[in-house]
């Protein structure tokens, strides 16, 4: 026996791969031109695979999580980004989806300050990221190969630089098979995959920040604690920022302690437990005895470092869960159909699934966005065929596993531990085993996991290169191009599938037939592009697929409401609404209702108040919902628009307010207050809750507008200013709002600046041929400004969209009268006006005036008398009457025959202008 001065080390002594010996070996196997023409080849293979991801739009998730996800806009306060879930929702509400990454949110944050809702530089920025994971795990795989080599004889001898070129080798085709692997498609075109990516690159970086911190194989140095903490305790708690799955590199980080750094193999787990009960029970096992294990358990060394791994683990999983309100996401039964299953079938289930997600990695040929629902069928007990597959995955893992024990090449053992590990540990917190998730396949989950597959691979590969046959070097590395080739293509390929949300459910529907929200979605994706009636189609096969879906029914109510189909739509309502749980007289259960199927309410009731007769029945239906679920305040905002119409504003201000207490952060909810004190005629308080609104939310266009109007009828320069903003602001989201033109037209005629003020008007009729006030106040301003002519053709305009515009008739007829001295365009006006208005005394009046300058005088004074009658305050026409009357009176001292006589005379009927009292009436004669 070798005696050694430092008993506590004599163990680690260094291994062939250290010193001076392994930076030539690296010098030798590394040079430059080699690591520039791999690191060129995967930024090319990620390129040709992805360039094409640039060109999709924002779809599926992404719709939630960046275009309606408040948390990137920049006025939101930036601290909502780490008090709100990875869609933008509070934490602390049930409703959340309790993924906690404000990393990743924070990223989308800085796209939108760059380029707001273009998805190319999405799309770009997650290119860039794929890459760099690529490049990363190339970096890590050579580590961990060389790491794993430096062993025993049986090993492959690094010695040599064709050794350890080999092992570059193995680690250039595991980061390239991992660049084109079609499953990551989802990760990399689809935006909201950042998560994985930003967080597999804290992932990476803290397990090479560990490896750097603990030493090499065979010869750990001290700890260097300042760097554990630092650098892999910032990089693991960035990962877990980015995504959840993060975490568990501290997993992986144990077992490359145990068994790469510390030698040990897998038995000594077995002989050190063992040796743990032999302490007790003062027996001895003779097989499994092995003291270098057991010394190698007793290092201090090691156990420190797996306490730290531990501590630091237990701590952010404390830290997450408080995150999370100590509550877990609550899902439907849709979403994890197993989860609600019984045993055996849940247990059973959830073993096909992992089977399923090998089978991806193995053959990603049928990719599907969404594999929620129906797409899995349930296992029906243990005859069920598809226990095969399950049985055989684990069989092969199994395998795997029994391999790596018991196998005296130490490098193939270490490498098998560390591929394996890379593989599950990712997957645990997916595989339903702690926690029931909500999903049953998600191929983006599978990015992580998807690495040890990749260096499994190309480990087999580097096996077959230096052990088989010259044909089975030639035959493996045909396969292997085949391979690379074909998921280049398929990648290629599915990106396409990304390119807008109808394309992408298609696909999905091609590949999976009992998924009744692929349905849903693409008659989502229809309808959104106005294409109700093929919608309608999707959206009832979603309803024959899944017959107990309140969604699906709810989609098809709404289309019919779309198509104006508005009692089938009404039965369809009342068909997703008889879904609900019943009430059992006497029975007293609890039953959680998704606030999306209450949503069922919402559009029964919105369906009905369309007749005027029926609010109260919609208010009803209102009421219903918020007893089913007292904070859902998308009811009560309905509801109190529909007191507003039953014109109960207190009531609507006690529903409204209730609502704050519930959410008192929603701009919504301030505004229709405010439009409440407005009807009250407080314009005050109204303007109070609509700058509210707009604190919480400055974009909120009907904010924005109606303080403007507020504050334009308010005038002073001050308030003209602010007004001014506030419409340009919402011109800066809305460049198409003709309302926001008008009033800059109004504030333009405020400061008399009316050659402004003209563009703004045509600018809003422009936009909208039939905009009353922008045609009535266009026309005045010509009329005004001297141009009488040109308002001619808006006041026309004004006419045939609204033939009973007072206003318009009567400037209309003034123009006629006054400057076109067309009498006849100018009495069709008034009488318009007469048709519409009996009793209008102005239009009356100037029909009168009409007569007088045709100088038919007896008519005209039939007319003043019969204005007179009716508005009998009126002192000018009292004042026009007296002088016509003169008029006729000198004009009846003319000879009958006399020109202007006759003239003043012509179409006189004494009954034209008589009120319905004075005119004779006619009894019917009876007969004898």
């Amino acid at each position: 026996m070798s005696t050694n001065p430092n008993p506590g080390t004599h163990q680690y002594a260094p291994s062939i791969l250290s010193g001076e010996r392994e930076q030539e070996r690296e010098r030798v196997s590394s040079s430059p031109q080699r690591n520039l023409l791999e690191f060129l080849c995967i930024c090319v293979a990620c390129i040709v695979c992805y360039y094409n991801s640039t060109q999709c739009g924002l779809v599926f998730d992404d719709i939630s999580a960046i275009r309606d996800n408040k948390d990137l806009r920049p006025h939101t306060p930036l601290i909502n980004v780490f008090l709100n879930d990875f869609w933008g929702t509070p934490m602390r509400k049930e409703q959340s989806h309790k993924s906690y990454r404000p990393l990743t949110v924070l990223t989308f944050r800085f796209n939108y300050l760059l380029h707001a809702l273009e998805p190319f530089g999405y799309h770009l920025v997650n290119l860039l990221l794929h890459l760099s994971v690529c490049l990363l795990w190339r970096r890590v795989c050579r580590l961990l190969l060389r790491q794993c080599a430096a062993s025993g004889s049986n090993a492959i001898s690094p010695s040599s630089s064709s050794s350890v070129s080999q092992l570059n080798t193995c680690a250039f085709v595991a980061s390239l098979l991992f660049a084109v692997h079609p499953v990551h498609t989802e990760a990399v075109t689809g935006v909201v995959g950042r998560a994985e990516l930003l967080s597999s690159i804290c992932f990476l970086a803290a397990f090479l920040s560990y490896a750097k911190s603990v030493g090499d194989s065979g010869c750990p140095r001290r700890t260097n604690w300042l760097a554990l903490f630092g650098c892999f305790g910032s990089c693991l708690l960035a990962s877990m920022l980015c995504k959840e799955q993060g975490i568990t590199i501290a997993g992986i980080c144990v077992v490359y302690e145990l068994f790469v750094v510390h030698k040990l193999r897998p038995l000594h787990l077995c002989h050190f437990v063992l040796r743990l009960f032999e302490e007790r029970t003062e027996q001895q096992s003779p097989k499994l005895s092995n003291p270098s294990g057991i010394r190698r358990w007793s290092s201090s060394t090691l156990w420190k470092r797996l306490i730290f791994l531990v501590g630091i683990t237990l701590a952010l999983l404390v830290g997450r869960v408080y995150v999370m309100g100590s509550q877990l996401p609550i899902f439907t039964r849709f979403d994890n159909p197993a989860s609600a299953a019984d045993t055996p079938e849940r247990q059973l289930t959830y073993g096909y699934l992992i089977y399923l997600n090998c089978w991806l990695l193995l053959c990603p040929s049928l990719l599907c966005c969404d594999w929620t629902m129906g797409t899995v069928p349930l296992l029906q007990g243990f005859t069920d065929c598809r226990n095969l597959t399950t049985l055989l995955t684990f069989l092969a893992l199994g395998a795997m596993v029994a391999k790596a024990c018991f196998t005296r090449n130490l490098a193939l053992s270490r490498t098998l531990i560390m591929c394996l590990g890379w593989m599950v540990l990712p997957f645990l917190p997916a595989s339903n085993l702690f926690f029931p998730v909500g999903f049953v396949v998600a191929e983006r989950i599978l990015y992580m996991p998807s690495m040890g597959y990749c260096l499994l691979v190309a480990y087999g590969f580097g096996q077959l290169q230096r052990r088989g046959s010259l044909s089975l070097q030639r035959f493996s590395q045909a396969a292997l191009a085949i391979l690379l080739l074909t998921h280049a293509l398929k990648t290629h390929q599915r990106n396409s599938d990304w390119r807008t949300e109808y394309s992408l459910f298609m696909s999905g529907v091609h590949v999976n037939q009992r998924n009744a929200k692929l349905y849903n979605n693409v008659g989502h994706a229809l309808e959104n592009e106005g294409k109700f009636e093929e919608a309608l189609l999707y959206f009832q096969q979603a309803v024959r697929i899944q017959t107990d879906d309140i969604g699906a029914h709810i989609n098809v109510g709404r289309t019919f409401n779309n198509l104006k189909r508005y009692a089938e739509a009404e039965q369809a309502y009342i068909q997703a609404k008889a879904l609900f749980p019943q009430a059992k007289p006497g029975v007293s259960y609890h039953a959680r209702i998704a606030p999306n199927h209450l949503n069922v309410f919402i559009n029964l009731a919105n369906l009905i108040a369309k007749n005027q007769t029926r609010l109260e029945e919609a208010d009803h239906l209102y009421r219903q919902a918020i007893s089913m679920r007292s904070d859902y305040v998308q009811a009560y905002i309905n509801r109190g628009d529909i007191l507003m119409k039953l014109n109960r504003t207190a009531q609507a201000q006690e529903v409204y307010e209730q609502a704050l207490l519930y959410d008192n952060e929603n701009a919504d909810i301030y505004y229709n207050l405010g439009v409440v004190f407005l009807e009250q005629g407080k314009s005050q308080q109204a303007q109070v809750y609509f700058n509210k609104a707009i604190e919480l939310y400055p974009e909120h266009e009907q904010a924005l507008l109606n303080s403007a109007i507020l504050l334009q009828e308010l005038g002073g320069e001050e308030a003209r200013r602010v007004s001014r903003s506030r419409l340009y602001k919402v011109l800066e989201n809305d460049d198409q709002n003709e309302k926001v033109y008008f009033n800059l037209g109004m504030l333009a005629m405020d400061e008399s600046s009316f050659d402004e003020a003209e563009q703004f008007f045509k600018r809003a009729i422009h936009l909208k041929a039939d905009f009353r006030s922008a045609l009535f106040n266009l026309a005045l301003l010509l009329a005004d400004t001297k141009r009488p002519l040109d308002a001619v053709p808006f006041l026309n305009q004004l006419i045939r969209h609204h033939p009973s515009h007072v206003k318009g008739l009567i400037l209309l007829g003034d123009i006629y009268i006054n400057h076109m001295k067309d009498l006849d365009e100018a009495e069709k006006c008034y009488r318009s006006i007469l048709h519409y208005d009996p009793h209008n005394t102005q239009g009356l009046h100037n029909l009168c005036v009409v007569f007088v300058e045709r100088k038919r005088l007896a008519k005209a004074a039939a007319c003043l008398q019969y204005a007179q009658r009716l508005a009998p305050a009126e002192d000018y026409i009292g004042r026009h009457l007296q002088i016509v009357l003169a008029r006729l009176q000198k004009i009846n001292k003319l000879p009958e025959s006399a020109p202007e006589r006759k003239l003043a005379y012509e179409d006189y009927d004494p009954l034209e202008f008589k009120l319905p009292q004075d005119r004779p009436t006619h009894k019917p004669r009876k007969r004898s």
